[in-house]
């Protein structure tokens, strides 16, 4: 099974788009503002290389390796093609944001195991060139399948955390 943080792992998508955090770089460290048990404020995120003729944007943030399974802590859908950040807090204007694995609404930040090594967090923007049912009702490792099959460009940044 290919590394859920690497390149390899979309069916349909080239990465193109380029995602990265003022707070933290990839494969790095998560400052402990933006987990569950502390701030729970979702990190600043920026994005660019959205391809011309898109018509949509999700992201999902979620950690491959909690021990249940892939476990989404952000889900924004139907963000518009134009829009290329979210602010640190905020999720990225335009958009409408799902529940997480929490049973919330919103960003649910990290929450690991006391004593695991650090989780992965995986922030991946979609982009769609047709209107995306984004099916949000799956469970994790199915949702994720879903958008990278029907995605026309991808991009991810992955965060780190552990307690």
């Amino acid at each position: 099974m290919p590394d859920p943080g690497s390149r390899g792992d979309r069916a349909g998508a080239q990465d193109v788009i380029t995602v990265r955090s003022s707070a933290f770089t990839d494969h790095e460290l998560m400052p402990e503002r933006f987990a569950h048990e502390q701030g729970n404020v979702s990190p600043p995120l920026r994005w660019d290389g959205v391809p011309e003729g898109m018509t949509e944007l999700a992201l999902l943030c979620e950690d491959p390796d909690a021990p249940g399974g892939p476990f989404v802590h952000w889900l924004v859908t139907g963000i518009q093609p134009d829009v290329t950040s979210a602010d640190e807090g905020e999720p990225p204007p335009t958009g409408a944001q799902e529940t997480n694995g929490f049973g919330e609404q919103g960003w649910g930040g990290p929450r690991p195991p006391v004593g695991d090594d650090p989780h992965r967090y995986v922030f991946r923007v979609y982009a769609f060139d047709h209107a995306e049912r984004v099916p949000v009702d799956l469970p994790a490792a199915d949702l994720r399948a879903a958008l990278d099959h029907h995605a026309a460009a991808t991009g991810t940044l992955v965060g780190l955390f552990g307690r």
